[in-house]
C-alpha cells in the first residue's frame, strides 16, 4: 500500500517516482520475480476528494510499469466503490483503512491474477 499515506503532501510524480524506485529495487534483487503492482486504493469519502484524485494521477503514472515483462499492473480500486464512485465506511470505516469487508473485497478482487502469475 505504498503511497496513498503521501497524498496529503507529495504530487501525484513524487509518489510514483517513490513506486517506481520499490519496483526496480525488487526487480534488481529478484529479476525472475513476478510482482504484482496494485493502484493505490480510493480514499475519501467521494472523487471530488483531493486525496483519492492524487492518488489517481500516481496510479495513472504506475499503470506503465507494466510494459515490464514481470510487472502485472491491476487496479480493483472500483470494487471498494458504490454508486457515484463513493466510498463506504463500511469498506473503508476512516476512509483510508479497510474493515474485514474491505480485506475480503480485496482478496477477492486479486484472487485469480495471483493464481495466473503463481503459475508463472
Amino acid at each position: 500500500m505504498i503511497g496513498t499515506n503521501n497524498a496529503g503532501s507529495n504530487s501525484p510524480k513524487q509518489i510514483a517516482e517513490g513506486v517506481t524506485a520499490i519496483v526496480r529495487q525488487l526487480q534488481k534483487k529478484t529479476p525472475k520475480t513476478q510482482i504484482l503492482l496494485l493502484a493505490t486504493f480510493p480514499r475519501g469519502a467521494n472523487p471530488k476528494d483531493g486525496r483519492r484524485q492524487v492518488n489517481e494521477k500516481s496510479n495513472a503514472i504506475v499503470a506503465k510499469l507494466a510494459a515490464d515483462a514481470n510487472v502485472t499492473y491491476l487496479d480493483i480500486g472500483k470494487e471498494f466503490l458504490g454508486e457515484g464512485g463513493s466510498l463506504s465506511k463500511d469498506i473503508m470505516p476512516d476512509l483510508l483503512h479497510l474493515s474485514e469487508k474491505g480485506y475480503t473485497i480485496w482478496a477477492s478482487s486479486i484472487e485469480k491474477t495471483v493464481a495466473k502469475l503463481m503459475v508463472e
